[in-house]
């Protein structure tokens, strides 16, 4: 921890968060932040297991880490990963969407899709239907679209849906960058792609929803989910579970105190809204891991 000027105005707030929080943070959260509480804001987006290992081999030194997997953190705890990180708190859950686009030659099918006409699987199964997603072993989200296709499978008693629309989990010819997949939705580059809720609707996209079995989002499902599983480069099994994100303030960190004032912020009133109005659902805060560790302020916070 650096010792830091009394003067806010003088000081800024790093914030490492995912990249489907983007247009939120950016755009909304962070000019409320420096607006409320004085202090300058910086940020980085990207898939939240690239930001966990950039904590980990020293490359940024955020003051808040932002992840929409709580399973990034294990990257970051323990003697053998610097301690970098001893707690997280949990605050918020989305779930994951068919996002589509407004000028794809498709249309007319993703529409009827949407309305629940015909299934949504089937649209996506047409030849030249250009489908991105995240790659899994970087973010996430691309975890959760080859969970989401195995839960398909199971639910719709189709056991080919996965792999006929996927082919393999590391498909290069649909994994894109996660900051790109919006933008490529927009332009007609990408005819569909994997999303959380609130991603398309912060930025206007159509989409297709999914049933609560398959989408992530229900915490009443938890136990079809945990039918679904993904080994990732390291051989650790990531099984199925609702979509979560969490934030810590790491070990290592260039302002305490802003960080604690980010996250006093973020979980206060204007950040709630701010949170509600982009799609994401607030639920029970949670801490977790050393609660030693958490900043008193926040843990006897009667904001948050």
């Amino acid at each position: 921890m650096i010792a830091q000027s009394s003067d806010k105005t003088t000081q800024t707030v790093s914030i490492a968060y995912a990249g489907s929080l983007v247009n939120l943070i950016e755009n909304k959260l962070a000019p409320d932040f420096e607006k409320v509480t004085g202090y300058k804001y910086q940020g980085k987006a990207a898939g939240s297991t690239v930001l966990a290992n950039a904590i980990r081999d020293k490359i940024i030194q955020p003051d808040v880490f932002i992840s929409a997997s709580t399973k990034a953190y294990e990257r970051l705890e323990g003697a053998a990963n610097g301690n970098e990180v001893k707690w997280s708190l949990v605050f918020a859950s989305t779930s994951m969407v068919i996002g589509y686009s407004p000028i794809s030659q498709f249309l007319n099918q993703f529409h009827t899709a949407a309305a629940g006409t015909i299934p949504w699987y089937q649209v996506l199964q047409q030849p030249g239907v250009r489908l991105g997603r995240t790659d899994p072993t970087l973010d996430p989200k691309g975890v959760y679209a080859i969970l989401v296709m195995q839960l398909a499978s199971l639910y719709y008693n189709q056991s080919d849906i996965k792999h006929t629309i996927l082919g393999s989990d590391t498909n290069q010819t649909q994994i894109f960058p996660e900051v790109d997949l919006v933008a490529d939705l927009k332009d007609g580059s990408l005819d569909a792609g994997f999303f959380y809720l609130n991603e398309v609707l912060d930025v206007d996209l159509p989409y297709i929803s999914l049933p609560g079995e398959i989408n992530l989002g229900s915490p009443s499902h938890s136990d079809f989910y945990q039918q679904a599983d993904y080994q990732d480069a390291q051989g650790q099994t990531i099984t199925g579970e609702p979509i979560l994100y969490s934030l810590t303030i790491p070990t290592k960190v260039n302002n305490y105190a802003g960080a604690v004032e980010f996250v006093q912020y973020l979980l206060g009133d204007n950040g709630r809204q701010l949170l509600l109005e982009d799609g994401l659902s607030i639920i029970p805060l949670q801490f977790e891991g050393d609660l030693s560790a958490v900043p008193e302020q926040l843990l006897n916070s009667p904001k948050i």
